[in-house]
């Protein structure tokens, strides 16, 4: 399977190159806005390197021969509403308009828990990826939206617990290393076709948890 991970650079995009290249027989292409990153990408795990600013127009030829996408492209929680929203929103809308020109067969959306309701110090991140969830939802397009805890540096644990809505009340969290691998292991899941997701630490292999949601 060929498959655009959008963001590839960032810590995430990173994790599923690596995860992709060494755990399955998928081939990782890795969309990127600097092509000075080429190299340590290629040395990661990339098939190849496609160069496109989703801040720009992008050319919908990128997508062109995939058989699927990640999107775990951000401009993080940190910054600024412009920047969140050119990135983590419009730049999603442009790549999912790419997908379904080219007919893209499953549409994995790296989100974020609590995108569903934007509120708190977060609400313009939480409001950004709530607009690009609800546009690929919206698309037509066979889709899975992850929404994880806070995201970690820690190593993986392989261990997790997963619903489509999780009844919870205090921050969880999650190893950027079982993302990248969950966000993976949904293009061969057949269970999380057109589901939207959230992901937390847990007690489960992620196969299992994936395959009971």
């Amino acid at each position: 399977m060929k498959v655009l991970i959008v963001g590839a650079n960032g810590h995430t995009g990173r994790l599923i190159i690596e995860y992709m290249a060494s755990h399955t027989e998928d081939h990782p292409y890795a969309m990127i806005r600097d092509e000075a990153q080429e190299k340590e990408l290629m040395e990661w795990g990339a098939v190849e390197v496609i160069v496109t600013d989703l801040e720009k127009e992008i050319d919908h030829e990128i997508t062109k021969g995939m058989d699927a996408i990640i999107f775990a492209a951000g401009s993080g929680s940190h910054t600024g509403p412009d920047k969140t929203i050119a990135v983590d929103q419009e730049g999603a809308k442009k790549i999912i308009d790419s997908a379904k020109e080219n007919q893209i067969s499953h549409f994995v959306m790296l989100s974020s828990m609590g995108a569903d309701e934007p509120q708190g110090p977060l609400e313009h991140y939480l409001a950004a990826k709530k607009e690009a969830d609800d546009y690929l939802i919206n698309s037509g397009l066979t889709y899975t939206i992850v929404r994880p805890g806070h995201l970690t540096h820690d190593p993986s644990t392989g261990k997790v617990t997963i619903a489509e809505k999780l009844d919870i009340v205090d921050e969880h969290q999650i190893p950027r290393e079982d993302v990248a691998h969950i966000l993976v292991a949904c293009l061969h899941t057949k269970n999380t076709q057109n589901k939207i997701i959230e992901v937390i630490s847990g007690e489960k292999d992620i196969e299992q948890a994936l395959e009971m949601i």
